[in-house]
């Protein structure tokens, strides 16, 4: 059984048990969320399409870390004109794991 949900605007295929990791969000660690926005449910060979939302389903998570993502590093550069800058920084993340798909 999976579900694709819409969380900040990007589009992620879960299962119940999977580590999920967004962009930061607010809350402690042991936090419960809920996420409404669900597109599909698919349970073996039956499935739940939303137009565009499925009606009273949602998923449920628990926030298991919150913490600095990889560094990404920017180069600027220009050609000519010795102008070379480099800039690094750690996004904030926040990583799930997902405990249960509620159907309709």
């Amino acid at each position: 059984m999976f579900a694709i949900i819409r969380a900040q605007g990007k589009q992620y295929m879960v299962k119940i048990g999977d580590s999920l990791v967004l962009p930061s969000m607010d809350g402690e660690v042991g936090t419960k969320v809920s996420f409404d926005e669900v597109l599909l449910i698919v349970d073996d060979k039956k499935f739940l399409l939303g137009k565009p939302l499925i009606k009273g389903a949602h998923i449920l998570a628990v926030i298991k870390a919150q913490g600095k993502g990889e560094k990404i590093h920017v180069r600027r550069y220009k050609s000519k004109v010795r102008y070379r800058k480099h800039i690094g920084f750690r996004a904030s993340i926040t990583t799930l794991e997902i405990t249960e798909i509620v159907k309709a």
